[in-house]
């Protein structure tokens, strides 16, 4: 039997948590927990003692969406937001690996946001997607009208546990209101923006869409709409 007849299986790694060294960071958006840990391997034998950081934070987990709609000529658009990210804006430079564009911190996204402790259902997913579409792109759709755009991933898992959820919303452009921002200092001022569907592919081809989960969804859209 090949091993793709036997498909995916993991190996029988056990992790033991020896001690939590988190320390205490106060009430910060995120949270450093330490862990001093022990791996146990599937042939009887233990690794050493070992640190891993990582972080963590009050709602976990975020909801991403895709606002679309069939433009005039039968084209399927869809609508991004600009986001300034801190991380990115204070980036050294001298550590990049090659010459790579300075967009001075801002990157071109679909519509996302973190799903708060009493949205963790089904239900309550479905109504995250559907504040965060109206606060950063300004549709005000219903839970019910959202459409799940695949499975759930996780986009960094080692830093961080979190799970992106997805989410496409068919809108009517002529619905589109003001958004209402969730009183970021770094939401002010964003310009929400449609574009098609292939532009926008392009665009996370030849680097100009940087985004990941942004370039994820958008391809999971596209077999929706091929």
């Amino acid at each position: 039997m090949s091993d793709g007849d036997r498909g995916l299986e993991f190996p029988p790694i056990r992790l033991e948590l020896i001690e939590d060294l988190s320390p205490d960071t106060g009430s910060g958006y995120l949270r450093l927990v330490r862990r001093k840990l022990r791996a146990h391997y599937p042939d009887g034998s233990v690794s050493d003692p070992f640190v891993y950081d990582e972080t963590d934070r009050r709602a976990i987990d975020a909801v991403v969406i895709v606002p679309h709609f069939a433009g005039s000529r039968g084209e399927r658009r869809i609508y991004l937001r600009s986001s300034l990210r801190p991380p990115l804006y204070f980036r050294d430079r001298s550590r990049d690996p090659i010459a790579l564009p300075d967009r001075k911190g801002s990157l071109w996204e679909v519509p996302a946001g973190l799903i708060e402790p009493d949205e963790q259902t089904p239900e309550g997913l479905r109504r995250a997607a559907s504040r965060e579409l109206f606060e950063e792109a300004g549709f005000a759709v219903p839970p019910e009208r959202l459409v799940e755009l695949g499975p759930s991933t996780f986009p960094s898992p080692g830093v961080i546990s979190e799970r992106h959820f997805f989410f496409a919303a068919e809108v009517d452009p002529k619905t589109k209101g003001e958004p209402t921002l969730d009183g970021s200092a770094l939401e002010r001022f964003g310009e929400v923006v449609d574009v098609s569907l292939d532009d926008a592919l392009a665009r996370c081809r030849n680097g100009d869409l940087e985004d990941a989960k942004t370039e994820l969804a958008l391809r999971r859209l596209r077999e929706r709409y091929p």
